[in-house]
């Protein structure tokens, strides 16, 4: 009896530590999930201040537990030691990337949803944490990039209200300058592309690199554009008798007066040129994220509106208007939680398609 005395008391404030610990644990995080409810981007606060609870618990722990004093200092040091290599290697990169992070979310010069191109990477970004970025390229692909990268290199952000596309093309001295643009321009309004304007980009030995420009205003559809416009310019120069065909092939080969437009084309089934949107197939997740960003936005109209009712309500004396602006404000709580669900439901969807 007194050994199992001994043995409870020896042990008794270790159990202790810990299941003060844990409830702590499990309370700090009911707590901070409630009021991260529908604000992804407290999800990484969140799981700092579990994390250092967690890490205290354990060294709590550890030296609650029946040791000399001495074995319990070796046990510290080794834990400090462990500790000052593990950050001594790993801050600079660490440490340099939250920075980073931080300044890219105060610049705030892109979001989830937009087009970015950094180091010839181009692609819709998805996610915009502490220490990295990730964007979803053309190839439908996940790519994640350091925020250092971003913060340490020029990065080209694709405007909402329009872009510009562009297609060049060389074409023989032997055509007239202006009806080479005149077929063109007409290229581009067929692709429906706003103010166009053609660029000669320059005069080689055998050809005249010509270059059309557009104004892109759904820029949503960028990369269908791109292959459109091509398309476009193709059928524009072939209805205006242009071949599309280099002069120093003539000079290879010996074809006479053949000329190298083909016959115009008419299928019977207009189904089989139906071409899905490229867009809604490669950026996927990328829509989804914009989806959440966009319900974000409105639930922080949510909250002001519900932080302008309470200051309101202070300030009314008579109780037949308390009672309808309390009825007000308890109807904006239904809608944020609303809000809050749904964006949190979007959140676990994607990160199941990760």
């Amino acid at each position: 009896m007194d050994i199992l005395t001994q043995i409870l008391s020896n042990w008794f404030p270790t159990v202790l530590t810990a299941a003060l610990f844990y409830g702590l644990y499990l309370a700090a995080k009911k707590l901070l999930e409630r009021q991260a409810k529908g604000q992804t981007d407290k999800a990484l606060i969140k799981s700092i201040i579990l994390f250092t609870i967690g890490f205290i618990g354990i060294i709590s722990v550890i030296l609650a537990l029946p040791m000399s004093p001495e074995q319990k200092g070796q046990v510290t040091s080794l834990i400090g030691i462990v500790l000052s290599a593990v950050l001594g290697l790993s801050s600079t990169t660490f440490i340099g990337n939250a920075l980073a992070g931080i300044s890219l979310k105060l610049r705030n010069s892109f979001k989830p949803g937009d087009f970015i191109e950094v180091d010839d990477i181009f692609g819709r970004v998805t996610e915009q944490g502490l220490f990295h970025t990730e964007i979803q390229t053309v190839d439908r692909d996940l790519t994640t990039l350091p925020n250092m990268t971003l913060a340490t290199n020029a990065v080209k952000v694709t405007r909402h209200s329009g872009t510009i596309v562009s297609v060049e093309c060389s074409l023989g001295y032997d055509v007239n300058r202006l009806k080479i643009e005149e077929a063109l321009l007409k290229a581009a309004k067929n692709c429906d592309l706003k103010d166009p304007f053609v660029h000669i980009i320059s005069l080689g030995d055998f050809s005249i690199v010509y270059k059309i420009h557009g104004l892109l205003e759904n820029v949503k559809s960028i990369v269908s554009a791109k292959s459109r416009l091509t398309a476009h310019v193709i059928d524009a120069l072939h209805d205006a008798n242009i071949e599309i065909v280099s002069p120093n092939f003539m000079n290879q080969k010996q074809v006479g007066d053949t000329v190298f437009i083909p016959k115009k084309y008419h299928t019977k089934d207009a189904a089989v040129l139906e071409e899905t949107a490229a867009e809604n197939v490669i950026f996927d997740k990328a829509d989804e994220a914009e989806d959440i960003e966009k319900k974000k936005v409105l639930l922080a109209e949510v909250e002001e509106k519900i932080k302008k009712s309470n200051e309101e309500l202070k300030a009314v004396a008579n109780e037949s208007q308390k009672k309808k602006i309390e009825e007000k404000i308890e109807r904006t709580k239904e809608l944020k939680e609303k809000i809050a669900n749904k964006i949190d439901a979007k959140v676990d969807e994607l990160d199941k398609k990760t």
